[in-house]
């Protein structure tokens, strides 16, 4: 059986110095539609164009390459959560911080519905974040939530009473939508209903968050 071609990466190689970098690219293009089972070493090190062994010098096994991957993909997360955000300003003016909040929830769910192999990478596993990362700070998708919850205080919108902890039930709203959409009884349904019915998640909690005590 033939083996399958080489990627670009693999073909023009990868500059001096840079193998990490190269070695996460290609690991991000397998998990894209493959999901983490699509990531060894073998393969990965296949496609970039050296030994196995190489990348041992720069992750210490196969769960510190893919614990990597899921950063770099988190990141993608944050980023599609402000570019939303961003969309949401309708100009110059600058959006409200319910408004924002609004916008990174569908962000993080529109995520999850384009790329559900890497969205499975990134929150679906198991696997230990890189031993380099300082464990006390926070995902980026969860750092970006944050700075949106502090500004809604800082506006007036959310009693600084409420705010402790108020990112967890956002979050899991939006997570928890995201599998029911990604693998349990919403992934059925037509795109439009779906997204109509995640629009009606992130309001709801969003009102919840937001009423009046």
């Amino acid at each position: 059986m033939p083996s399958e071609p080489v990627t670009r990466a693999a073909r023009s190689g990868y500059h001096h110095g840079d193998l990490a970098n190269a070695l996460l690219e290609e690991g991000l293009q397998l998990t894209r539609h493959g999901g983490p089972d699509a990531v060894t070493v073998r393969e990965v090190a296949r496609r970039v164009g050296v030994a196995p062994t190489a990348v041992y010098r720069h992750f210490a096994d196969r769960d510190a390459l893919v614990a990597a991957i899921a950063l770099r993909i988190q990141q993608q997360v944050a980023d599609r959560m402000r570019t939303v955000e961003d969309a949401r300003a309708g100009g110059a003016e600058t959006p409200s911080a319910r408004a924002r909040l609004r916008a990174v929830g569908l962000g993080y769910v529109g995520f999850a519905l384009a790329e559900p192999g890497w969205f499975d990478v990134a929150f679906g596993s198991a696997t230990a974040l890189p031993s380099d990362v300082d464990p006390a700070s926070l995902p980026a998708p969860l750092a970006t939530l944050v700075e949106v919850l502090d500004d809604l205080v800082a506006e007036g919108d959310l009693p600084a009473a409420a705010r402790e902890g108020a990112e967890w039930p956002c979050w899991s709203t939006v997570h928890g939508f995201a599998l029911l959409a990604l693998r349990g009884p919403l992934r059925a349904l037509p795109r439009d209903l779906l997204w109509h019915h995640a629009q009606q998640a992130v309001d709801t909690i969003i009102d919840g968050l937001l009423a009046p005590r």
